[in-house]
């Protein structure tokens, strides 16, 4: 119970650190306003919940001494995923912060970049956080005061993780990882929706429709060719004859 418990709760914060990546990349964009920085605020207090939440499940369960060598390997296992997960977050909300100071919307010093991306980013950050739509408020101040509330919060997260290692000393490279690496990309299930699948199946065409193509093309060539001197004749004949 109480691994898939912890899987859970990890997967719900990889999922919101996606979206949080994901809304980060549009910030400086054309796509980005003020419902871009709420949305940012409110998916960043989520994963830090979570966090949290991941934390104190973890932590509980390692420091028991009572469980079987295999159900510490698990939670070491998850141990590990969870502070990739999180150096990810800190690194995204620096970027966050760094990308905000040179953008910002009440007083806009330079021009947005035109990345090509569009539209609103309101439905990944409400998936993500499994609400059915987001409402914002409305913060003249979203500029200064959310920037330094997420510099307070990249401070709480640093102290969190160097806590973290003080209480749990998980060696990553001592975890022996239940899959081969790269095993998700083997996959079959998803295939037809990821940009592996593609590749793969492109370069799975056979190449009798390749050279059939290039059979045509020649014989369309000739056919125009031969269309071409026949017409070019004709022309020399009349002009002879005149």
């Amino acid at each position: 119970m109480g691994k898939d418990e912890c899987k859970t709760m990890l997967d719900a914060l990889n999922k919101v650190t996606a979206c949080y990546r994901h809304l980060v990349i549009a910030l400086g964009s054309t796509s980005d306003s003020q419902n871009l920085r709420e949305e940012l605020k409110k998916t960043r207090k989520k994963a830090q919940e979570l966090a949290v939440a991941n934390r104190t499940k973890l932590t509980a369960l390692l420091k028991d001494k009572s469980i079987s060598k295999d159900d510490r390997a698990e939670y070491e296992r998850l141990w590990v995923l969870f502070t990739s997960s999180m150096d990810l977050l800190e690194v995204d909300m620096k970027r966050s912060l760094e990308i905000g100071q040179d953008f910002p919307l009440k007083v806009p010093t330079r021009h947005l970049i035109q990345t090509g991306m569009t539209g609103s980013t309101t439905t990944v950050a409400a998936r993500a956080m499994s609400v059915q739509n987001m409402k914002y408020e409305a913060d003249a101040n979203i500029d200064t005061v959310d920037l330094k509330e997420l510099e307070t919060e990249i401070a709480q997260v640093d102290q969190m993780m160097e806590e973290m290692e003080m209480k749990v000393q998980v060696a990553p490279w001592a975890v022996e990882a239940k899959q081969e690496a790269g095993a998700e990309l083997k996959s079959t299930v998803s295939v037809g929706n990821s940009s592996v699948g593609v590749i793969s199946i492109c370069e799975e065409e056979p190449k009798e429709t390749v050279e059939g193509e290039s059979g045509m093309m020649k014989v369309l060539a000739g056919i125009i060719f031969t269309a071409v001197l026949l017409i070019a004749g004709i022309l020399g004949y009349l002009v002879i004859n005149l």
